[in-house]
């Protein structure tokens, strides 16, 4: 499975997101989608997952849960918004997933892009950073990576055009 990754958007979907995710077999979106139309192009373009985030009204609120677990090939993967990282995961998710750690968990909100593997956890934490023009990121960002069967492969980090 070939995974685009991508949150935050805020209501804007640059073209350039149809290029890079053109070989992808689902895209999946980690909250702030920001508008329904941002959901409507994406999932007309490729099987769309994902969450809600803090910025998403009802009718969002309404399709998307807060938080999604998953499996993917033979990879259990948790998307949350706000999840914070190895370290620091948010109240909302912690004692969960110290419990019952998913292998890869994904959040967005930040607008940091971050990798980072949770030795204690034994789970890869991946944020992709924002893809919108909204917040204070100066480089919008997307991933793009590979599931084989249990592994997670390929990591790609791609820089749109900057944010202004």
């Amino acid at each position: 499975m070939k995974i685009g990754l991508i949150s935050d958007t805020h209501s804007y979907l640059d073209e350039a997101v149809f290029e890079y995710f053109k070989d992808c077999d689902e895209i999946w979106h980690v909250g702030d989608f920001g508008s329904m139309e941002v959901i409507e192009q994406l999932a007309a373009f490729k099987p769309l997952r994902g969450v809600f985030g803090n910025i998403d009204h009802k009718d969002i609120r309404n399709l998307y849960p807060e938080n999604l677990r998953f499996t993917c090939e033979d990879v259990d993967v948790w998307m949350t918004h706000i999840g914070g990282y190895p370290g620091k995961y948010s109240p909302l998710v912690r004692e969960e997933i110290k419990k019952n750690p998913p292998k890869l968990f994904i959040c967005g909100h930040s607008h940091i892009l971050k990798v980072q593997f949770d030795a204690k956890l034994q789970l890869l934490h991946l944020n992709p950073g924002a893809a919108g023009k909204q917040g204070w990121h100066k480089q919008r960002t997307l991933m793009r990576f590979d599931i084989q069967a249990d592994r997670i492969e390929n990591l790609e980090v791609i820089e749109l055009n900057p944010r202004w």
